[in-house]
């Protein structure tokens, strides 16, 4: 019989249940010796991670070391208290988004994409977008009743503006895969306060995706939604109709007279 996991006390699986094995990998600006062995075993102690194991080290540069570790984490989390803050969007085909537009909206929905600031990678915001889309998972440019603009990579936030209102999107769509000392989440808040200043930020659905981006914190920015890892075009297209129909719903002449009564 498969054991179960105790979901009021949830530990990592390493080789048995609950045995809260877990590795870790970082790298200490030290040279590659034992004393960097060292310092690296009492890390882990000092996390609260029991019986440190060093399984690998090796030198990067000078004064630099790789380090792989194992450890144990005896503590263990109840999983059944874990809230999370997520787009409640039913599942949805390319098929079945194409129709939803055709019978709600009657126009093609427009969406305007980019890295934007100094990100130079394309690869969040194509995996989205792009017709061959990524992992099976067809983006954007597939669907019948969907119009795209991909800007690309290093799209300064003012130029993604202009380019927003000029293309009358419904949609702006951000790709943040560059992180490093948070810069996502300064160019982000900066993007917010640009679109607010020029009275824009409720013209558009902003959508954020990107590594790091959940969300939550999509929403802290003052983003309307997150995708992190593990979401695709199809995800992303669902929640958008599906938020922009309820928008369309609320602003309608009968749903206001209904609400003032």
């Amino acid at each position: 019989m498969k054991p179960e996991p105790d979901l009021t006390r949830l530990k990592p699986y390493g080789d048995t249940m609950d045995d809260g094995r877990v590795q870790l990998s970082f790298a200490l600006p030290v040279p590659d010796d034992d004393r960097a062995v060292e310092a690296a075993r009492a890390m882990l102690l000092a996390m609260g991670l029991s019986d440190p194991l060093i399984a690998w080290h090796q030198a990067l540069d000078d004064g630099f070391t790789r380090i792989i570790a194992y450890g144990t984490f005896d503590k263990g989390i109840d999983y059944t208290r874990i809230e999370v803050s997520a787009t409640a969007t039913p599942s949805m085909s390319l098929e079945e988004t194409d129709r939803f537009i055709r019978e709600v909206f009657g126009r093609k929905i427009r969406v305007i994409g980019a890295s934007t600031g100094t990100d130079a990678h394309t690869v969040g915001i194509d995996a989205i977008m792009n017709m061959k889309g990524y992992a099976g998972r067809y983006g954007l440019e597939r669907y019948d009743m969907i119009e795209t603009l991909n800007l690309g990579s290093q799209v300064e936030n003012e130029d993604f503006i202009r380019e927003a209102v000029h293309y009358q999107a419904d949609v702006m769509l951000v790709s943040q895969t560059v992180t490093q000392k948070d810069v996502h989440i300064k160019n982000i808040s900066k993007l917010v306060e640009l679109l607010e200043a020029e009275s824009l930020r409720d013209k558009f659905l902003l959508i954020i995706g990107g590594p790091r981006l959940t969300h939550e914190l999509a929403k802290e920015l003052g983003g309307d939604a997150g995708f992190g890892p593990g979401k695709y075009a199809d995800d992303v297209a669902a929640y958008m109709v599906t938020e922009l129909a309820r928008r369309q719903e609320s602003k309608s002449p009968i749903r206001k007279k209904e609400e003032e009564e």
